[in-house]
């Protein structure tokens, strides 16, 4: 579970910050550049914290706490947010994409099929998950009424017409709700508290010689814990 830091601009134009938790779902790179992971998450495209990073700052802070090795991490990042092709958020994206400075973990990933990622993790989920996109907007009103607790794919070979309509409604609703959060990290502050001593590095990119993706480095600084 990482938590996720955005800033707010509701408040009679004050910036206040806001966090939340999300699950971390895997890392991705381009093989020739591992140096450049980005991390992969997912949310509601409906949710506060995607107008918060596409219209007041791509930027973030993102917090893991790992409790096994009493290890944290704290990433600074750009954080992209991939919704369906048809939200009009998806130019968003396109932009940014097309934007990636060389040294970046989206530069080095501009080929890849952001689509068939997105649809991918959404079928990798658990069918009570699914139907948690099916929900009315998230943080909106409670009104009452009642939501799917579990969704499953549409199929047409092996069920009756009216199961297989609703089954695809839902299916669509969740699937159009569902966007991929891309943590493109700029610096990483490290604690280590499992050791004795504690630890502390700071590490941040630094790009060297002809600018390329194979000339980015992390320089290492030892801190207080």
């Amino acid at each position: 579970m990482i938590q996720v830091a955005t800033l707010d601009s509701r408040h009679e134009g004050v910036l206040i910050p806001r966090v939340r938790s999300q699950i971390f779902r895997y890392f991705l790179c381009s093989p020739n550049t591992p140096s450049l992971p980005v991390l992969i998450s997912s949310t509601d495209i409906r949710t506060p914290k995607v107008i918060q990073l596409t219209s007041i700052s791509s930027k973030s802070e993102i917090v893991w706490w790992i409790d096994g090795t009493k290890q944290q991490f704290r990433i600074l990042a750009d954080v992209y947010v991939v919704p369906e092709p048809q939200n009009n958020l998806y130019s968003h994206f396109q932009k940014a994409l097309a934007e990636a400075r060389i040294g970046c973990g989206l530069f080095t990933l501009k080929n890849e099929d952001w689509e068939k990622r997105r649809v991918e993790l959404f079928r990798s989920m658990s069918p009570a998950m699914k139907a948690s996109w099916c929900r009315p907007t998230p943080a909106a009103r409670l009104e009452g009424g009642e939501w799917p607790e579990t969704i499953v794919e549409p199929d047409e070979q092996h069920m009756d017409k009216e199961e297989y309509e609703t089954a695809k409604n839902l299916w669509e609703m969740a699937l159009g709700n569902f966007a991929l959060m891309i943590v493109d990290p700029i610096e990483v502050d490290f604690v280590d508290l499992g050791v004795t001593p504690n630890f502390r590095s700071l590490f941040k990119q630094r790009v060297h010689g002809v600018v390329g993706n194979n000339n980015v480095e992390w320089d290492e600084e030892e801190n207080v814990p």
